[in-house]
Order: C-alpha cells, then sequence, then structure tokens
C-alpha cells in the first residue's frame, strides 16, 4: 500500500501561482509513474502532468509552458508548480502514483485549487 498525502492548494487570483505537494509513504519502493490529474465540476477527472523514475515528463496542451512537474526521489514527493494560473484551471487537483512492479497506482484525497478572474 502506498499512502499518498497533497498540499499546496488554494485559492488564488488569475496570473498567480501556486506549488503543489505529494508526499508518498508506505510501500514506495519501484514507483515508476509519478502524476496530478484534476476534476472540475461536472467534467471527467483528466491527466495534467506525469514524471517517470527517469525524469521523463509529460504534460496537457492546456497546461504546457505554465505548469512544470518535478519529482524528488529522496523524498518520495511529487511537485506541481503552476503558474498563470486561468479560472479554467480551478479543479480538485488529485495525486497519482503507479507500480509498475504491481501494476497498482493509487490515488490521494485532491486538494481543491480555486482560480479567480
Amino acid at each position: 500500500q502506498v499512502q499518498l498525502v497533497e498540499s499546496g492548494g488554494g485559492l488564488v487570483q488569475a496570473g498567480g501561482s501556486l506549488r503543489l505537494s505529494c508526499a508518498a509513504s508506505g510501500d514506495i519502493f519501484f514507483i515508476n509513474v509519478m502524476s496530478w490529474h484534476r476534476q472540475a465540476p461536472g467534467k471527467q477527472r483528466e491527466l495534467v502532468a506525469a514524471i517517470t523514475s527517469g525524469g521523463s515528463t509529460n504534460y496537457a496542451d492546456s497546461v504546457k509552458g505554465r505548469f512544470a512537474i518535478s519529482r524528488d526521489s529522496a523524498k518520495s514527493t511529487v511537485y506541481l508548480q503552476m503558474n498563470s494560473l486561468k479560472p479554467e484551471d480551478t479543479a480538485v487537483y488529485y495525486c497519482n502514483v503507479f507500480k509498475g512492479s504491481t501494476g497498482l497506482d493509487y490515488w490521494g484525497q485532491g486538494t481543491q485549487v480555486t482560480v479567480s478572474s
């Protein structure tokens, strides 16, 4: 089992920045991919950004150039730096980790990000 604790959400004006953190604990060995997803009211959950154990990253088109995902393997923590925030970025942001050794993935409890216009 992997436990995930997210932090860093909040209310920010458009154009502002926030940094989300997700700390993993428990069976953290062989975590292959750490990622951030978001779900806005009435919409499906979508991938925002992902980073592999090798450092490769992938971003949704809507956040490219504004968001940056990073990973501190020593702390088993993944970050999402969000800049130039827009009202349409408003959502609950969820952390996810995937372990290739078991084929299982785990979700955090979510953190609310609200961007006011």
